[in-house]
């Protein structure tokens, strides 16, 4: 389960001054075209869209039209700002782990009164309407007429798919003596926004079931009625993970998170999720919640419910709770929650954690592709994530739940956020725990479907059709940061061109969902009623919140010293035995592995039928884990010794 910022993703995925580092500079930012200004002006680099071109020009937008965006506030000394997260990140620097708190990185690093009166000044004189402001942005409205006016460009209308938008015919910009103000400007372009309104959350959704047989832990129950493939009875799948047995798997020994606060981040919120988390570690094992351990920080209105299918996010933020407190079930938790999936309420969210600190770690299972992202977004996105850095705070994005995503969309690319520099992005693995616990071994997170032949004799086009996979691959617009050189092969970096660009994931949990996590939540019943119900659920949302939950325990371990952006320390442990080094044969180049689905026709009960289908497993589209880094998996994910390893500053042995 993983869920667009923009839209809904089908089903669930069920189915002091610091000194300048070499390379502190290059951690990795998004390119930039030289665009151009008029005399006086400074351009705000890629305001115009890639997909506003000549041939997409449908007119002039009308003059009547209204426009809203947001100057987002560049703040004091913005290079300044991405050498200090980089000292302090860096495990190599003299400097790491000297982070500044959220007073002192405002007073540093953040924007000033001077600026916010002069760009609200600047806005009111050009025709706008100030709406608000605070230390991050200016919001504005009006007219068409006085925004071309205020941006110094012309906006037009381009088609863009099926749908027309509107779009800056040529690069926005600003006053020269606004420079050092503004950031970057969003909503000139309106694709894919859409008006809003105050509205309620609806209820749950319906109600989802796994049907058995299951094992209940993985090879325990054999499908030996059933048609052999690649060789040998396939197992039927888990019911699903728990804790013990996750806990179990990455290595979380003694470690609880106790002392550690994980923020999560999602759309919307679930209004049952307390009663949840506390009924479902009752059920499974898990220790109770403290008063107090989960709390909420929510916006006033949500917007965009119907859009946003926001009954869809409480099973989100359910899972990513659920997931947490398994593996570190002595951690803080807050969930913080944003009125709407689209970037401007997300990105509100993400300040909340920032600007209060509060929290080591934050979790987020959304996203969406890199070709939807602009550079305006992308630059507020990195400021928060760099701001969070300075104060010790980590930024964990699942890598995405479509593979190389030209299945969805036609076109081999990453997902965003998870594409930036200044995040850790968490790929996904099929996981087998066996019995007593014990960790067997990982595939990267691939799934083909075959299903069952009518006369039951055999798997029906074997190995069957591409179903979802863990994210990853190479950014076509940011560059390779330091982290990343010398472990990232050039075979991937260069997969664009020859520039060496940022290649994600960075790190990997469980994600399949036909080895996935069982969760517990309130959903619709078939007769209309409220009832709690587990099922078995997965996609790389499952893995954020696990990795979020691991760095928790090697937090503590690390005597509650913040890890903060963890991609430096996380790279520096590359090649060692705190890793697991995950390929797709992991019992050898000629052995695929399979499980055994059976599933409700209706997804309630057998009404309807049974379902029954072959996953087979380690089959990520275009991606492969393979020994060493990889675009599905990163380094690996965490074994037996990684916890452990923040216990004293990190060697090879």
């Amino acid at each position: 389960m993983r869920i667009s910022r923009a839209r809904s993703r089908a089903a669930l995925s069920m189915a002091a001054t610091l000194p300048l580092l070499a390379g502190a500079l290059a951690l990795g930012t998004p390119n930039a075209s030289a665009d151009s200004a008029p005399s006086g002006r400074n351009a705000l680099q890629g305001t115009k869209p890639a997909w506003a071109t000549a041939g997409a020009d449908r007119g002039a937008t009308s003059d009547s039209g209204r426009v809203s965006v947001r100057v987002h506030l560049a703040g004091r000394d913005a290079k300044g700002l991405a050498a200090y997260a980089a000292a302090v990140s860096d495990p190599q620097s003299a400097s790491y782990g000297k982070y500044l708190s959220a007073a002192q990185a405002q007073a540093r690093f953040g924007a000033t009164r001077q600026q916010i009166d002069q760009v609200t000044h600047w806005l009111e004189s050009s025709g706008l309407t100030v709406t608000g402001t605070n230390q991050h942005y200016v919001s504005a409205t009006g007219d068409v007429g006085a925004a071309e006016k205020t941006f110094g460009t012309q906006l037009r209308n381009y088609r863009k798919g099926s749908r027309t938008y509107r779009a800056p015919a040529t690069t926005a910009s600003v006053p020269a003596a606004l420079s050092d103000a503004v950031l970057a400007v969003s909503g000139l372009d309106n694709a894919p926004h859409k008006s809003s309104h105050d509205e309620t959350l609806p209820p749950p959704d319906a109600v989802f079931r796994n049907s058995g047989p299951f094992s209940s832990y993985y090879g325990s129950k054999t499908a030996s009625t059933l048609p052999s493939a690649y060789g040998a009875k396939a197992p039927y799948a888990v019911k699903g993970y728990t804790g013990k047995q996750l806990r179990a798997a990455y290595g979380a020994g003694r470690w609880t998170g106790k002392g550690v606060t994980v923020a999560i981040t999602d759309a919307y919120a679930s209004p049952t999720i307390a009663k949840d988390a506390a009924e479902y570690a009752k059920r499974n094992g898990d220790a109770p919640y403290r008063r107090g351990q989960l709390s909420q920080v929510l916006p006033d209105d949500y917007t965009r419910t119907e859009e946003c299918g926001a009954s869809g996010w409480y099973g989100e933020e359910t899972l990513d709770v659920e997931a947490v407190h398994a593996v570190a079930p002595a951690a803080d938790i807050v969930y913080v929650g944003g009125a709407s999936c689209y970037d401007a309420d997300l990105l509100d969210s993400l300040n909340k954690v920032v600007d209060h600190r509060l929290a080591d770690i934050v979790s987020n299972s959304w996203g969406d592709v890199e070709a939807n992202e602009t550079p305006d977004i992308a630059a507020a996105y990195d400021q928060i994530f760099k701001m969070g850095a300075i104060e010790g705070i980590g930024f964990y994005f699942s890598s995405g739940d479509d593979g190389d995503n030209v299945a969805s969309t036609g076109t081999k690319q990453i997902d965003v956020p998870s594409n930036s520099a200044w995040v850790t992005s968490v790929g996904g693995t099929a996981l087998a725990v066996g019995k007593h616990d014990t960790y067997q071994w990982e595939t990267g997170w691939g799934t083909l479907k075959s299903s069952l032949s009518e006369d039951g004799k055999s798997w029906d086009g074997l190995p069957g059709a591409y179903t979802s996979g863990a994210g990853g691959g190479t950014s076509s617009s940011v560059k390779q940061p330091f982290y990343q050189r010398g472990i990232v092969p050039d075979s991937l970096a260069r997969a664009n061109g020859k520039q060496r660009m940022r290649t994600a994931p960075d790190i990997a949990a469980v994600a399949d969902p036909n080895t996935g996590f069982l969760v517990g939540q309130t959903q619709t019943l078939p007769d209309g009623s409220l009832g709690y119900d587990e099922y078995r659920i997965g996609g790389t949302s499952l893995a954020a919140p696990v990795i979020a939950g691991v760095q928790a325990l090697a937090q503590q371990a690390r005597h509650g010293l913040p890890i903060g952006f963890a991609n430096p320390a996380i790279y520096s442990r590359y090649g060692s035995k705190a890793y697991h080094d995950v390929t797709d044969h992991p019992l050898g180049p000629n052995r695929d592995l399979a499980v055994v689905r059976v599933d409700y026709a209706n997804g309630v009960d057998a009404a309807d039928g049974l379902l029954t289908s072959l996953r087979s497993i380690g089959k990520d589209a275009s991606l492969k884990a393979v020994k060493g880094y990889d675009d599905v998996t990163g380094v690996g994910t965490p074994a037996n010794g990684y916890v452990d390893s923040y216990r004293f500053p990190f060697r090879r042995h």
